[in-house]
């Protein structure tokens, strides 16, 4: 267990979920301006591209497994060195 690619992870993560977030923001941005002007067109438009909302939603989900899971191996890794530093007093 290495300390290193649990942090590593744990930043991916993180920036796995920024990005998710500033997608989502920027949908919902679009979104609401899309609303603002009442043609047709443009409703269907949004309709389109709110599908991959649900994408970024579960990429969203998937960031916050991928960060528990770094954390653990952190975890893992910190009551690894500290059985070994016990086991050498």
């Amino acid at each position: 267990m290495d300390i290193d690619s649990g942090v590593a992870g744990f930043q991916a993560a993180n920036e796995r979920a920024a990005q998710s977030a500033s997608n989502i923001a920027q949908a919902q941005n679009d979104n609401v301006q899309a609303r603002s002007s009442s043609t047709k067109v443009e409703l269907e438009q949004a309709v389109q591209e709110a599908k991959p909302l649900t994408e970024e939603l579960v990429n969203l989900r998937v960031a916050e497994h991928d960060a528990k899971a770094a954390a653990k191996v952190i975890n893992t890794a910190d009551e690894v060195l500290g059985s070994l530093i016990d086991t050498r007093v």
